[in-house]
Parts: C-alpha cells; structure tokens; sequence
C-alpha cells in the first residue's frame, strides 16, 4: 500500500487520490482472494480485532494475526525504504501515515494539516464503515453464497477505494495523507523511517479500536442468524 501512496502521487496527475483510491481498491481486491483460503482475508488488525469482538476469531489466534500484520507492514516498509531514492523516500516518508508536515513560511517553518479531532472522527467513521461493509460482506454465509467470492472481495474493495477517496477529496489538506483504517500499515513506516511519522500516530490506532469496539455493540443488537447464518 505504500507503494501505491508513493507511486500515485509521484505521477504527477491532476487527480492523485483518484489514482490511488482505484489502485488501492484492486490491489485490496487481489489480496483478499490470494490470503482468504490462508487466513480468511486477515490482511488488517481492523478486521481481525472486529471479528474477535463478535465472536468469529479467538483471541490467540487474533494476537497472531495482528503480530504478522505488523511484522509484515514493517518488512514491507524496509524493502521500500531498500529500492527507493533518498528524495522519494523524504518527499513521501516511505507512504506512512501523517497528520501534518513541516512547510515554509513567510515568517519561518510553520505546521500544516489535519487537526486532530478531524483525523480522529475520520478514522472511526471510515474504519466503522469499512467494518461495515467487509463483515456484513465477508462473514455473512447468506451473503457469500448469494454472491460469490469474488463479488464479495470486489465490493470490499471498492469500499475501501471509495472511502480513501472521499477522506482525502474532502479533507484536501497538504501534509494529511488521508484515512489509514490500517493500524500495522501505519506502523511499518513510522518503525522503519520515524520521526514525523510518530506524531499523531496513536489516532491511526485509536481511532480504528473505537470503530471496533462500536461495531461490536452494534452487532449485538441484532439476530446472530443474521451473522453466522
């Protein structure tokens, strides 16, 4: 994925995050279907820890999917960092997540970006959306059977497109790199690069854990039929 970041906004098209959220939604589309007969599509700590919640995954085998998501976003974030030029790697900070960035100024450096109330209630109105629509569609049997595997890994996948490019259309602000839904693909950059990528960062982990925890309220007001049948 953050190759996909870099690689969209190095093209120098005018429309970037359009670019990026239709890459993102292929590649999350791909991935899903190559790691479902594996690990059932766990490719995020969002998803393992929402299908903890509900009841769908244990919480050893829970520890183990998110230990593998991070260590894999973390090797991911050091082999970019390997095949990168320094001017990319410092343009992009290696595609991690960021609130802010450092600018001049007419009066000296000065911080532009996302406030952190803002980033925060994106984060959990996407992340609960994205929830949303990956359990209903990934872990409802009616649903699978009706669609397909496929359908259903390619629905998941338009959403997550839909929802990067809504974050980042809508925000349009210089230094926030748009919604992360994805607490390990934040981590493996701020591990590997550090500095700025630090800041702010807990709301890439907060933000996603509140999403979680409110879909998990919410999936207990209805029919477990409605879940596991």
């Amino acid at each position: 994925m953050d190759t996909i970041v870099i690689s969209s906004y190095h093209t120098k098209t005018e429309t970037p995050n359009l670019v990026m959220s239709v890459v993102i939604g292929v590649t999350v589309t791909i991935l899903l279907l190559a790691t479902f007969p594996i690990s059932g599509g766990h490719l995020n700590p969002v998803i393992t820890v929402a299908a903890m919640f509900t009841g769908l995954v244990s919480v050893s085998r829970s520890a183990i999917y998110i230990a593998a998501q991070c260590a894999g976003a973390m090797l991911g974030a050091l082999a970019l960092k390997a095949v990168v030029g320094r001017t990319i790697e410092d343009t992009f900070s290696l595609g991690g997540c960021t609130l802010n960035v450092v600018v001049p100024g007419p009066n000296g450096p000065v911080v532009v970006g996302l406030e952190t109330a803002q980033a925060l209630w994106l984060e959990v109105i996407c992340t609960f959306i994205f929830l949303y629509a990956s359990i209903w569609m990934a872990f409802d049997g009616r649903q699978a059977r009706a669609l397909g595997r496929v359908v259903v890994f390619s629905i998941i996948g338009l959403v997550v497109g839909l929802i990067v490019f809504i974050s980042t259309a809508v925000t349009a602000t210089k230094g926030y790199a748009g919604v992360g839904m994805n607490p390990a693909r934040c981590l493996g950059p701020a591990v590997v690069r550090g500095g700025h990528l630090w800041e702010g960062h807990w709301i890439f982990w907060a933000g996603p854990g509140i999403a979680c925890l409110a879909f998990s309220i919410y999936t207990r007001i209805i029919p477990k039929e409605n879940l596991y049948g």
